[in-house]
């Protein structure tokens, strides 16, 4: 045995070398993979990212809205909760509970307001159903139409049982019309108060854990932008705290100016028109829209002078908060100017509704933020 393993090993050492090079070249003819390992999980990688958009981009908005609302907030929220001991989770949940509290009150009031007015309003159209009545003044005044408008009325609404017959005619030619309004609206209201809970859920997360978010992004944003994100990291949250608070602040003090310009013109319900107007401030020409309206209430009640004296003042006023006061306001360090305002405004209402009021500046006053640094960091070089 001995003897037949060693012969065989000479002859495995005696080979000749065509032999061993032919094994070597199949050895190194070996097919190499066509994708790379890198290369491969890079683009798994990116698949992954484009389902997760794909499955939840519709979680963008109320998430974009927390995160606004967190960047505003959280020098107010560092200081809860430093008084409640630094504990996170209890700080998280009390400041949800003082938002929801902001949110809540006002839309109870404003609903309660508006329910009694509803009721009063159908008890005055059902006493006219029911008995007839001439035109309102307010209707018979108004310039070069109100002879028409009386006459319409007393037409169709004056006599009893005319409004009955209104509401039939055009409910039974355009049922299938208020059916298909009333199902969008109900579906616009659902929708609104899921985006309203998810931008809750999401901020309650921020907040308790925002301080090692914020040391997650610091370290990536160092790492892709050494030299400019020392710079950036500041600017951006200081931008979207002032483009937020500028936005409150300012439907909020134009809702008190106009408030009282109502009062002293002695239109009815001065308090709830300014809270109205305060609103619609936050809308581009939501504010024009309100006290152009009243004015033409006074004008056409008989009190033109009141009319046109709170139509200029509220246009002087306008100018004044378009030209000077909201362009230091909204956008804080960059300083937006009114255009590029308006253009975020009317983008984002366009395309993310509600919540668009705040997230279109924001985003507005963050791509001038760039191309500012990145102007800036060119001359410089």
């Amino acid at each position: 045995m001995d003897v037949s393993k060693n012969s065989v090993s000479k002859e495995i050492d005696h080979a000749s070398p065509q032999t061993r090079c032919s094994s070597g070249e199949l050895a190194a003819a070996s097919p190499h993979p066509l994708i790379s390992p890198a290369i491969l999980a890079r683009g798994l990688l990116l698949l992954v990212l484009a389902a997760a958009i794909y499955f939840f981009h519709g979680f963008l908005v109320p998430v974009l809205a927390a995160l606004v609302i967190a960047f505003a907030s959280w020098p107010i929220y560092r200081k809860l909760r430093a008084a409640l001991g630094g504990r996170d989770t209890l700080s998280a949940a009390f400041a949800i509970i003082l938002i929801l509290a902001f949110l809540i009150v006002p839309i109870v009031l404003a609903g309660s307001y508006a329910s009694n007015e509803i009721r009063d309003s159908y008890a005055w159209l059902m006493q006219i159903n029911r008995d007839g009545a001439a035109a309102p003044v307010q209707l018979r005044t108004v310039p070069f139409a109100g002879a028409w408008i009386e006459e319409q009325w007393n037409r169709y609404l004056g006599h009893p049982g005319g409004i009955g017959e209104v509401v039939q005619l055009l409910s039974g030619d355009n049922i299938g019309n208020v059916y298909r309004g009333v199902l969008a609206a109900g579906a616009g209201i659902f929708g609104f108060a899921l985006n309203i809970l998810f931008m809750m859920i999401a901020l309650l997360f921020l907040y308790r854990d925002g301080d090692r978010l914020v040391a997650k992004v610091e370290t990536i944003g160092h790492h892709l932008f050494p030299q400019r994100w020392k710079r950036v990291s500041r600017v951006i949250p200081a931008t979207i705290a002032s483009t937020v608070t500028g936005m409150t602040l300012i439907a909020f003090g134009e809702g008190i100016v106009l408030g009282v310009a109502y009062w002293f013109a002695g239109a009815p319900s001065p308090a709830t028109l300014g809270v109205i107007t305060g609103i619609m401030a936050l809308i581009p020409g939501g504010a024009p829209l309100c006290f152009t309206l009243v004015s033409i209430y006074l004008t056409v009640s008989g009190s033109p002078v009141a009319g046109v004296a709170l139509l200029s003042w509220g246009s002087i006023e306008l100018f004044v908060v378009d030209k000077t006061i909201r362009p230091k306001l909204v956008g804080g360090p960059i300083e937006l100017p009114f255009l590029p305002t308006f253009f975020g405004l009317v983008g984002g209402i366009k395309t993310m509704g509600f919540l668009g009021l705040f997230l279109g500046p924001v985003l507005m006053a963050l791509l001038f933020a760039i191309w500012r640094e990145w102007t800036s960091s060119m001359e410089r070089s």
